[in-house]
């Protein structure tokens, strides 16, 4: 085995690249520690993967996470305490209990089996000629705050509030204070019949800049000595409130928490994006680790996930 050591990590480069080379991972990114010392690793199929447009998926919730703590930094989102209803004027008595910050954290309680019945789509709601009316018709479950549950529902809510408070869009919004400030000049973001950008899965990036957003999270929200996001939400949104899954991690606001397969957040703290197909985006601050994944792997989606396991968190997956 060829490792690589930091003054805060070993990783397994010779078999990162033997895994990733193994499947349908279009790139693969990985940075630990800094300066002189920082590791190192860059991998891409072949050359139009790193110019290619990839569909993230559920990374999309991630982004937006990081668009609503922009907009409350700037007062163009309502505080998360705020009741579902006093931001949208069709909520049903039967969702009134709902506030944002169930809606960030996926503890709605409303009848969402997205990741049950529905096959882990929310094709339902994609079929339906109004997306928030549909979501808006679902009955409530459960009381709000009591367990989390994957809704995409929740995050195409969040998307729809962001532009009604903020009067754009929310790819506009990242556009104007996340995407251009970092750099990012090229983008798809789907929008749903009415023309809300879909706040779960509609968004496209190269897998370059989905590392920018991982160097982002890792700087705190700082880009170049410019604040882009406050510091506090960065924590915020990336500490485990809630565990369901123990196959994935615990939840924040749009964030996982890794576990390793496990029910407790392993140590050193990390937290992830994750998407539909394989993609996903790492971020260890305690060794300053960053690591990105596109790829089409829709039969294997979680592949990354124990790569990343195994030979840079040096956790076999499920132990």
């Amino acid at each position: 085995m060829t490792s690589t050591t930091t003054s805060r990590v070993t990783i397994d480069l010779e078999g990162l690249r033997q895994a990733v080379q193994a499947c349908k991972i279009d790139t693969c990114r990985v940075r630990a520690g800094s300066g002189r010392g920082a590791l190192e690793f860059e991998y891409a199929r072949n050359d139009r993967s790193l110019e290619r447009l990839h569909k993230v998926n559920s990374v999309t919730k991630s982004v937006l996470s990081l668009l609503v703590g922009i907009a409350l930094a700037r007062g163009e989102f309502p505080p998360l305490d705020t009741p579902l209803a006093g931001c949208l004027s069709r909520v049903p008595a039967s969702l009134g209990r709902i506030r944002l910050h169930h809606l960030l954290s996926m503890t709605a309680g409303m009848d969402w089996p997205e990741w049950g019945a529905w096959g882990g789509r929310p094709n339902p709601m994609c079929e339906s000629d109004d997306w928030v009316a549909f979501i808006l018709e679902r009955r409530a479950k459960a009381s709000p705050g009591v367990a989390m549950s994957y809704n995409s529902g929740c995050s195409h809510l969040l998307s729809l509030i962001l532009q009604l408070e903020s009067g754009m869009t929310a790819e506009a919004y990242a556009a104007r204070h996340l995407f251009g400030p970092l750099g990012i000049d090229a983008w798809q973001w789907h929008t749903d019949p009415q023309g809300v950008s879909i706040g779960g899965f509609g968004l496209a990036l190269r897998g370059g800049d989905l590392f920018k957003l991982g160097r982002l999270m890792l700087a705190r929200g700082r880009w170049n000595g410019r604040r882009i996001v406050s510091e506090d939400w960065v924590a915020a949104s990336t500490a485990p409130r809630h565990h369901t899954y123990d196959w994935l991690g615990s939840y924040g606001y749009h964030w996982w928490t890794f576990t390793g397969g496990g029910r407790a957040p392993l140590v050193p703290h990390t937290y992830y994006a994750m998407g539909y197909g394989g993609q996903f985006l790492f971020v260890v601050p305690e060794t300053e680790t960053i690591v990105s994944f596109t790829s089409d792997l829709y039969r294997e989606p979680l592949r990354p996930l124990k790569i990343f396991s195994k030979y840079i968190a040096g956790v076999p997956y499920g132990s």
